[in-house]
């Protein structure tokens, strides 16, 4: 669920391991940034979707660290803007962009060892992964990381307020109708409440060795 810690203990646990880190989230800023380029309008489906089948990003692990390349150029750095922020955000809103990705993920997997993380790559994008961990924590816990996180960077913001908003969250997020939250019944459930990150990559790295 939102707040465990997925993306900080599996971009940890990658570079530990000396593997790649599949950052999902910047193969849909490529999608988005491919739209903004062809003048599209990343909210539009019929933008979009004609774009798909003659599209390839490929996010790969190079001198230790990630590239990701749309149709065999590099856009590693042409990504990190808002603008194609927030068209990734609008592209993944439509369905098909997903199942796209979701394939040119899995072919990523085939061809390399890798860590994944996000809501159903357990379940759906992800099946037969070698190992699997359900990471999650009270959303007391989640919701005070959350708060202290956002504190940090200098927003006044009540804790209780974060909390129902966790709660919510992870309400949307089981009961979607599309690949929503749940426990992979072969991954191993791992509770982060009062454990450090390296406690969780620790205990990560054991079930490997298993």
């Amino acid at each position: 669920p939102a707040g465990a810690g997925k993306s900080t203990i599996a971009k940890l646990l990658a570079e530990k391991l000396g593997i790649l880190y599949l950052d999902t989230g910047a193969m849909y800023r490529a999608m988005g940034l491919k739209v903004l380029e062809n003048g599209g309008n990343p909210k539009n489906p019929d933008d979009v979707i004609p774009l798909l089948r003659d599209t390839d990003i490929l996010v790969q692990h190079e001198n230790g660290k990630q590239k990701v390349y749309l149709d065999g150029r590099d856009v590693t750095s042409e990504i990190r803007t808002n603008q194609v922020s927030n068209a990734a955000s609008d592209v993944g809103t439509i369905p098909e962009v997903r199942v796209k990705l979701v394939e040119l993920q899995r072919q990523i997997a085939d061809k390399t060892s890798l860590v994944m993380d996000g809501r159903d790559i357990g379940t759906y994008v992800m099946p037969n992964a070698s190992l699997k961990i359900f990471l999650t924590a009270s959303s007391e816990e989640r919701a005070r990381r959350r708060w202290v996180e956002l504190r940090e960077k200098g927003m006044d913001v009540d804790y209780n307020t974060v909390l129902q908003e966790i709660i919510q969250r992870d309400y949307n997020d089981s009961n979607r109708s599309f690949a929503p939250l749940r426990k992979a019944d072969d991954a191993v459930l791992i509770d982060s409440t009062g454990k450090s990150i390296e406690q969780v990559i620790e205990e990560i790295e054991d079930l490997l060795k298993i």
